[in-house]
């Protein structure tokens, strides 16, 4: 539904609440993105081009994605956990002719701008800071435009590719007006009960794809966006009760941190709103499951998709338990398991997951890099490996064979590498995910150092200060370990699988 309608129909209903006070009506949602919409398009921003969103979870930060997305452009959030050079190239790559910032991050956001000079106006949703203007002050200046056509932007992430420098996934998308919706909006609700009567707990950074596409569906079906500001266990459990949440999606490592709570803590929370709960971005342990299911009842959702919208399967509880593991049957798209010779492989069989009949995507400024993710037959993969079964369920072996997922968020070994293969103390290294019991996977960096440097605790300690001074606190590696030689192959390709086989226990 068009978001002016939704606000002619319950104006102050909220559509954004965070558990600090703060609620944003529809009818405020309504004209404050109008009112971004505007400026742009008096900023000479059209259908099309780029903007750029650096905020943390704040009611701000829906009000800037839907104004772009009723302008018609497209918005890309920025991780403000990165480094300012990571951040600019981000801006800078995409393209971003605006940024918008919150006062919390906005010395990072005034850095930016100064080394970007595609950025033509930035503003703060604040009092003006390093040099950005107030967004207040901006729309003011704006004479409202009634009579402007509505076309529906959409978002444009950034994930990592697999030389480590971030790569724009430019979706599949025709512009239509604005209220025809995006496919996420509309899979919301067909296949997870979205509708007016649901609250959704968004504990998640705005800046990953699932929690800012679910938080803006949410909208988009009518419902209220309980957004947290991070996430804390007693605290999200305390938000559920207190907002009466129907929806909520966590990571595995939220379910670890919950589980992890004293039992009658757990027990004083009353949880009976919940209809559905939503997991994904890495694979989820059989007992971690087994254990939220026990607690929370068949309430579970697992789906498995990319921010590329190649595909989709989804897992209900009962999917689960007949089929341990799975992350569920085509939802969107059909699934199918490919060979090494490009032929589809049986049942049981793990090979290529490649998705037909979803949605198009490629990757910006990186023909190579899409061109490997199509084939022949208008198939397209995300690059993980898994199995169908018998009845069709579908089974990961392996997120990527590189890609570290910790805490739900992605890393690139490439990028780590990249940084600290140029300290002079060390001559080759390889970085792995190794298992661990609360983030399912942490990073580690397996070094061979220079001839004639000793591997000690000091110089592993001076690396990881190395990493920190170059890379966002989450990429760092948390354990080093020393090698005398890395396996090569003579054309200098790493045997990455034997590196894990000897380095990830």
């Amino acid at each position: 539904m068009h978001l002016g309608d939704l606000a002619a129909l319950h104006p102050e209903k909220p559509a954004v609440v965070m558990p600090d006070g703060r609620t944003l009506t529809y009818a405020e949602l309504d004209l404050g993105s109008r009112q971004v919409a505007d400026l742009l398009r008096s900023r000479g921003v059209g259908t099309r081009d780029h903007i750029a969103v650096l905020m943390e979870n704040c009611p701000e930060f829906l009000v800037v994605a839907l104004g772009a997305q009723r302008a018609g452009v497209y918005w890309t959030p920025v991780n403000w956990h990165l480094t300012a050079d990571e951040a600019a190239y981000v801006v800078r790559d995409c393209g971003a002719r605006a940024l918008f910032a919150s006062p919390q991050v906005a010395a990072l956001a005034g850095r930016i701008v100064r080394e970007n000079p595609t950025v033509e106006f930035a503003a703060v949703a604040g009092p003006p800071l390093h040099g950005l203007a107030p967004l207040d002050e901006l729309v003011r200046q704006v004479d409202p435009d009634d009579g402007a056509e509505e076309i529906e932007g959409v978002y444009f992430f950034y994930s990592s590719g697999t030389t480590g420098a971030p790569k724009g996934i430019l979706p599949g998308h025709d512009f239509p007006p604005f209220g025809t919706g995006l496919p996420i909006e509309h899979t919301m609700a067909a296949r997870f009960g979205f509708g007016p009567d649901s609250v959704y707990l968004c504990p998640a950074p705005l800046y990953h794809a699932a929690p800012a596409g679910w938080s803006l569906g949410t909208i988009r079906n009518g419902g209220t966006v309980v957004l947290l500001e991070r996430f804390d266990p007693a605290d999200c459990l305390a938000a559920m009760e207190r907002y009466r949440v129907t929806h909520a999606q966590f990571v595995p490592t939220h379910f670890v941190r919950m589980l992890k709570l004293p039992a009658e803590q757990r027990a004083r929370y009353d949880l009976s709103s919940l209809r559905s709960v939503v997991h994904a971005a890495a694979p989820c342990p059989i007992d971690v499951k087994h254990a939220m299911i026990d607690w929370l009842g068949p309430k579970l959702v697992e789906f498995y998709a990319g921010s590329e919208g190649a595909g989709m399967t989804v897992a209900t509880s009962e999917d689960w338990l007949a089929h341990p593991g799975t992350v569920g049957r085509a939802a969107v798209g059909t699934v199918h398991i490919v060979g090494d010779d490009g032929a589809e492989l049986p049942a049981g069989e793990i090979g290529s997951i490649w998705f037909s009949g979803g949605g198009s995507f490629e990757y910006h400024n990186d023909p190579e890099k899409t061109a490997g993710a199509h084939d022949e037959r208008g198939r397209a993969t995300l690059g993980d490996l898994g199995h169908l079964d018998e009845d069709g369920f579908l089974y990961l072996a392996d997120r990527r064979t590189d890609l570290i997922i910790s805490g739900g968020v992605n890393v690139y070994p490439a990028e780590i590498e990249n940084a600290l293969v140029m300290h002079p103390a060390v001559a080759d290294v390889a970085v792995i995910g190794v298992p661990d019991p609360e983030m399912g996977q942490s990073v580690r960096a397996v070094v061979q150092p220079e001839a004639g440097t000793d591997p000690t605790a000091e110089l592993a300690e001076e690396l990881v200060r190395h990493c920190r001074e170059r890379l966002a606190g989450f990429k760092c590696p948390r354990s080093i370990v020393f090698t005398a030689e890395l396996p090569r192959l003579p054309s200098g390709k790493l045997l990455r699988r034997r590196v894990r086989e000897a380095f990830a226990d």
